[in-house]
């Protein structure tokens, strides 16, 4: 796996053997990215799920001012840490191991300058989106996730799941737009103003933080 473009193009990244953050293909990658390209600009990211970085940092290169990585699995986390070390971004970014589930989105200190996130990739394990209810803990970490001082008004959202799952998202999450690429889809959502919001419980994290 490598960088596609941007400032770090063919740079390498390490990647995660196995199906447990399952990696972006590089076909998958060029496509989406290249159509989305002008969202990156200047852009604060939430990279959640993030897996070793492989989108976070991808978006990094090609104009990104920021972005934040959340992620739990350990050997992930360190394989994050290294691709961060390797390209030299620890100023621009910030990586979090943390149980999404359980999480604030709200780095302390000095990582708060990483807030309110203008764009979101969450690419959770896809049984986790097929079992997506009001009940569920990654519901409600999508509640949190849309509170103002985590996500910007015009923030968007890719959701990427198994191709045909039916999300139900808080209404706080309106769908826009719907991109397949052979077994999985990207879900485009935006944040719904009408001021149709639900007061969302704060959360405290287990885990330590750690600047890029």
């Amino acid at each position: 796996m490598q960088i596609v473009a941007g400032r770090f193009r063919h740079r390498p990244l390490l990647t995660n053997p196995g199906m447990v953050t399952r990696p972006i293909t590089q076909r998958v990658k060029v496509s989406l990215f290249d159509k989305l390209e002008p969202w990156f600009i200047d852009a604060r990211v939430a990279d959640i799920y993030s897996g070793t970085g492989t989108m976070g940092l991808e978006a990094l290169s090609r104009g990104a001012s920021a972005v934040a990585f959340f992620e739990h699995d350990k050997v992930a986390f360190d394989l994050l840490k290294q691709n961060i070390a390797a390209l030299k971004v620890e100023d621009e970014t910030f990586a979090w191991k943390v149980d999404v589930t359980k999480c604030s989105f709200r780095p302390k200190g000095d990582a708060a300058r990483f807030l309110p996130f203008d764009l979101i990739f969450f690419d959770p394990p896809y049984f986790h989106a097929e079992r997506l209810t009001p009940d569920t803990m990654l519901y409600k970490a999508l509640l949190r996730l849309a509170k103002p001082d985590i996500s910007a008004p015009h923030v968007r959202m890719l959701f990427r799941v198994a191709v045909g799952t039916e999300l139900q998202l808080p209404p706080q999450w309106e769908l826009k737009d719907v991109m397949e690429y052979s077994s999985m889809a990207v879900y485009v959502f935006q944040k719904e103003n009408s001021g149709n919001s639900e007061p969302v419980a704060d959360v405290e994290e287990s885990e330590e933080s750690s600047d890029g």
